[in-house]
């Protein structure tokens, strides 16, 4: 049994060195000048802007009315992925099978595959992939509510700043200029706000609000209109009521987590317990089993 944990654990290692090699080399290509591909006209390739083809859902048979594929398409929304959320539901459906077919394979093969791989490495590796694209919506959330908790941090950043330059005669576009600095999660989609500012002001901050796709943002974005459209004293009052709002959310956020580590370490602080039980107390128990065997 130690044995087997022992190369489950090396197994994990393992796939975390890939994973970390992945995430290395797409860092690295992200900073390559970028050129206009003759092949960028296919349709995968535009998932961040195209939609997927209605052909290819029906042959995966993803339904785009079903309420499994509208709670990824939210869930997806609020970790920032504007893209066609078919795109990624079909390649989870791909994966998933690609992964039951290869372990049916890698069980009829071993023998050969093993000469190759270890098989005790591929399995465990393979079940490992395969329970987190199966249990996805489970991430999904939680990093949902880490970008949430984020844009909630920035936009309360950004407020207390506008609140600061309220006595200012700047416009309010000018004024979320020398805000941007404040911002990392959601720089990119302040920037395209001021960008589109001046072709429809309203329209850009509608479109803000989507993009960045929660509550906080949306009372955000009410507050930014009303100071747009009048500037008046009243509605940076509101706005220092929805700071008020926004650090009681922080808050809330920083207790539950104080909570969920202290839970974390609580286990954690359970396996020298365990330990001490297997390696002390276990052959007692043991002992204490055969002697009323034989008593028997």
């Amino acid at each position: 049994m130690d044995g087997w944990t022992g190369k489950v654990i090396e197994a994990g290692f393992l796939i975390a060195q890939y994973v970390f090699a992945a995430a290395a080399i797409y860092v690295l290509l992200q900073l390559l000048p970028r050129r206009t591909a003759r092949w960028k006209h296919l349709a995968f390739l535009n998932w961040r802007t195209g939609k997927a083809p209605e052909r290819w859902l029906r042959l995966l048979r993803v339904k785009r009315d079903g309420p499994p594929f509208q709670e990824r398409e939210l869930l997806l929304a609020s970790c920032g992925i504007t893209g066609d959320a078919a795109w990624y539901v079909m390649a989870r459906r791909l994966l998933l099978t690609g992964i039951l077919m290869a372990v049916i394979f890698v069980s009829l093969m071993s023998d050969r595959i093993n000469a190759l791989i270890p098989v005790s490495y591929l399995v465990p590796g393979l079940a490992l992939v395969f329970l987190m694209l199966y249990i996805d919506l489970t991430w999904l959330r939680a990093v949902s509510k880490m970008r949430s908790l984020q844009i909630t941090k920035e936009i309360f950043a950004v407020s207390n700043q506008l609140l600061y330059l309220s006595d200012s005669s700047l416009h309010i576009h000018a004024k979320l200029i020398r805000c941007v600095p404040f911002t990392r999660t959601m720089r990119y989609d302040l920037e395209r706000l001021l960008a589109e500012w001046y072709h429809d002001a309203g329209e850009a901050l509608q479109r803000f609000k989507l993009r960045l796709g929660t509550d906080e943002a949306l009372s955000f974005v009410e507050t930014l209109d009303a100071l747009r459209l009048h500037e008046s004293r009243q509605y940076y009052e509101l706005l220092r009521a929805r700071i008020t709002d926004y650090k009681e959310k922080i808050d809330l956020a920083k207790e539950s987590r104080k909570e969920s580590t202290s839970y974390f370490l609580f286990v954690i602080a359970g396996i020298p317990i365990l330990y001490t039980f297997q390696v002390f107390i276990y052959p007692w128990v043991r002992e204490g089993q055969k002697l009323f065997q034989s008593l028997q």
